[in-house]
């Protein structure tokens, strides 16, 4: 069973790692959730995982096994059209772990923690359009495609595309009874 932390500057450069595995490279390719064949590079640094720490207004929540990091969010408060909601973001578990119930774990781990201290009327994250099978996993979630869709972020010195046109999809999902 995974216990949930929010990480601490000590742990910024294990999540950073975790998150570069799961992502990227031949180490990513033994989990479902990798973007080996769309981007080369890096997911994040340290420094961006640290800056998040940082900050009064997001958190980066690990799951932990072991003693071991196996899992990360990044959850940051925002408001949308004046209603207080969190963006998942960097959503990572172990690549050898995955397909165990860990994700799902995470991010409901995530929806409790962000509701309670946020008290957020809802939730969304982005996700690459070509990652149905991902896009999928969220929707079982109980997350719904907003129809909309944005840019691909642009960031050589960390990532590069290996296909053209990307973009990313956006998925939401109210607290319940929300309307």
């Amino acid at each position: 069973m995974l216990h949930f932390y929010k990480a601490e500057l000590t742990d910024a450069a294990a999540v950073a790692a975790l998150i570069n595995h799961c992502f990227r490279g031949e180490a990513s390719r033994k989990g479902w959730t990798t973007e080996a064949d769309i981007l080369d590079g890096k997911r994040t640094t340290t420094s961006e995982v640290a800056s998040i720490i940082r900050r009064g207004d997001a958190f980066v929540l690990m799951g932990v096994l072991n003693d071991e990091i196996v899992a990360a969010a990044c959850c940051e408060q925002q408001r949308i059209a004046g209603k207080q909601t969190a963006h998942f973001g960097k959503i990572s578990v172990k690549p050898t772990l995955q397909n165990k119930g860990y994700g799902k774990d995470l991010i409901h781990a995530a929806e409790a923690m962000t509701k309670r201290e946020w008290r957020v009327l809802g939730f969304h994250m982005s996700v690459i359009s070509l990652r149905t099978e991902l896009i999928e996993f969220y929707e079982r979630l109980g997350y719904e495609r907003t129809g909309e869709f944005g840019e691909f972020p642009i960031n050589p010195e960390l990532w590069q595309p290996k296909v053209d046109g990307l973009n990313l999809q956006y998925l939401v999902k109210l607290v319940d009874g929300v309307t």
